[in-house]
């Protein structure tokens, strides 16, 4: 019996340890810049994880960068000064909202140039499917005319 116990003590520690989080906690001299690390938090991607913001990446990199951005706020930095400052680090990418410019134009223009493709390819097949259907090479010819006359009536002398 001991021995089942201490295996399942074992087995209870090792699960335990697996869902243990690293939680973070800053002290913020005012409950606005908790606000403002909040919302920068969000707004800033983790470089390595690249698909979640800092604020909910485990990354050490986001963990190092979440530690430098409580450190900025509570120097006094703007937001806008700290987006800089992340931004001359990690490239643009480094925010989920890129700013309009030289090398993100294509990245904010793309989805409207995408739509406008798409309306494009709709209407010149629309466009091709009214023109063929106008065509006389779509009304059948004497001999089609004939078959199907005789398929028609084969089918009802059968019923």
């Amino acid at each position: 019996m001991r021995p089942v116990r201490n295996l399942l003590a074992c087995v209870f520690l090792v699960v335990a340890s697996q869902a243990l989080a690293l939680i973070e906690t800053y002290d913020f001299s005012s409950p606005e810049l908790e606000e403002r690390y909040q919302q920068l938090s969000e707004e800033l991607r983790c470089p390595k994880c690249q698909n979640q913001n800092i604020a909910d990446s485990n990354a050490p990199i986001a963990q190092d960068l979440r530690k430098l951005l409580h450190q900025q706020l509570e120097a006094g930095a703007s937001n806008e000064e700290i987006l800089d400052y992340m931004v001359a680090r990690y490239g643009e990418f480094v925010r989920y909202r890129p700013r309009f410019g030289g090398t993100t134009v294509f990245l904010w223009l793309a989805p409207i140039l995408l739509l406008l493709a798409a309306i494009g390819v709709l209407l010149a097949t629309l466009r091709s499917r009214s023109t063929k259907v106008g065509d006389k090479g779509t009304a059948l010819t004497e001999q089609e005319q004939a078959r199907l006359q005789s398929m028609l009536d084969k089918t009802e002398r059968d019923s």
